[in-house]
């Protein structure tokens, strides 16, 4: 009891592991809207999206980032690079789309930035390729 109430980190780097897992598994959920056409399309022409020349090819760009940075995620493969692909499209999203309601209406991008933020930080925690590899060397 000592310890649930102490400062001190409970199960660090494998809660860090799951959170990474469910998060990266989230993105890449989200990601898979690269296959909906219909989707794809709608996205394509969101106001601050089709002020760009290629308002379809942003959008498909935005599901790829979410599709491999989730992945990348997930897996914990080269994961500070994965988090930046996801932060660039989720701050798209929050600020540009979501016009930065960040305290309310786009919460949701925005906690995936500072989550991805986390792992930036931390790195990704047991259970990753990252940690394999570097074991390995």
């Amino acid at each position: 009891m000592n310890k649930f109430f102490s400062p001190q980190p409970i199960w660090q780097s494998s809660g860090l592991a799951i959170i990474r897992i469910l998060v990266g598994l989230f993105m890449f959920y989200h990601g898979l809207e690269l296959f909906d056409a219909a989707k794809m399309k709608e996205y394509s022409t969101w106001a601050p999206t089709k002020s760009f020349s290629f308002p379809l090819f942003l959008a498909y760009a935005g599901k790829i980032a979410e599709l491999a940075g989730g992945l990348m995620l997930a897996f914990g493969f080269m994961t500070r690079l994965g988090t930046i692909i996801l932060i660039i499209p989720m701050l798209y999203i929050s600020f540009l789309i979501g016009n930065g309601k960040i305290w309310y209406e786009d919460q949701y991008p925005f906690l995936f930035v500072l989550l991805a933020l986390v792992y930036f930080f931390s790195g990704p925690g047991a259970w990753s390729i990252d940690n394999m590899r570097a074991e390995k060397k």
